[in-house]
């Protein structure tokens, strides 16, 4: 699950990468700036760097971080769209997806098992994922997991 070499990478380890994709300089984010792939995506980032409920974010494209997975037999990644540390600490694996496919339950299920697994080690702060299915949907997602924490 881990690099044996480089268990622990940040977004320091980025390398400059140029796109002519749209994108917008960030207040909360770990990267100054965020590269949209979506409108969709565009406005979850704008929520994430203005919410009250988010500590830091950075959007998971040239980071990094991904979760193998096995479908039909092969061994895949799966690149998740944000990581978000919430205000109570927590980090959030966070998706915007519009219609799920069996292989993206699939994905899932190996993320669940990935938070699982990093949050009994117990030395990476608690994780956990959620998947905005609609547009907007991201604001209710970021409240309903800042106030899991504070009823735990």
């Amino acid at each position: 699950m881990f690099d044996r070499d480089h268990p622990i990478r940040s977004t320091g380890d980025m390398r400059p990468w140029y796109t002519g994709k749209p994108c917008e300089r960030t207040r909360r984010s770990h990267i100054n700036v965020c590269v949209y792939d979506s409108t969709w995506e565009a406005s979850d980032a704008f929520v994430l760097d203005d919410s009250d409920a988010v500590a830091a974010w950075v959007k998971n494209d040239h980071l990094g971080f991904e979760v193998f997975y096995v479908y039909r037999g092969v061994v895949r990644k799966y690149r998740p769209d944000f990581l978000v540390r919430l205000a109570n600490g927590d980090m959030l694996v966070l998706e915007t997806k519009g219609q799920d496919t069996e292989q993206d339950k699939v994905k899932r299920h190996y993320l669940d098992e990935w938070c699982q697994a990093v949050n009994t080690h117990g030395e990476f702060g608690r994780w956990r994922w959620a998947v905005a299915h609609r547009p907007g949907e991201i604001r209710d997602i970021l409240m309903q997991n800042q106030e899991a924490r504070a009823g735990s």
